[in-house]
């Protein structure tokens, strides 16, 4: 009985852990406001490309956008963890690309904004 006891407390604990960690899209919308002076999600490009429907689409992708030739060199297709990578050091990630933006340093924020970003489609 005890046992059980503890595993059940245990897991609950553990339940309680990833629930906190889990990322909040809402969150993630209040944190893309910094995003929002270069960036839109409406298709329609600034001073940065239109991050609308960013998830999955390749690097350097957007019509209409002029994008530095690094970020046209990348040959990957954004995904959770290359954006998490990008939004923490845009320099590290793509070295030579253009964007005036040092980086998100809270882990927290970055997978909140990422989750945002994957919701936009």
């Amino acid at each position: 009985m005890r046992t059980a006891l503890h595993l059940t407390t245990a897991a609950w604990a553990l339940l309680s852990i990833t629930t906190a960690q889990a990322q909040d899209v809402a969150a993630g919308k209040a944190a893309f406001a910094q995003c929002a002076a270069c960036h839109s999600i409406d298709g329609t490009n600034g001073a940065g490309p239109s991050l609308q429907g960013v998830d999955g689409r390749k690097v350097g992708s957007f019509p209409g956008f002029r994008y530095s030739r690094a970020m046209k060199a990348t040959a990957y297709n954004w995904d959770a963890a290359k954006l998490e990578a990008y939004i923490a050091n845009p320099q590290a990630a793509i070295p030579g690309n253009v964007m005036p933006f040092s980086g998100l340093p809270d882990a927290k924020q970055r997978a909140d904004l990422v989750a945002y970003l994957q919701s936009l489609k």
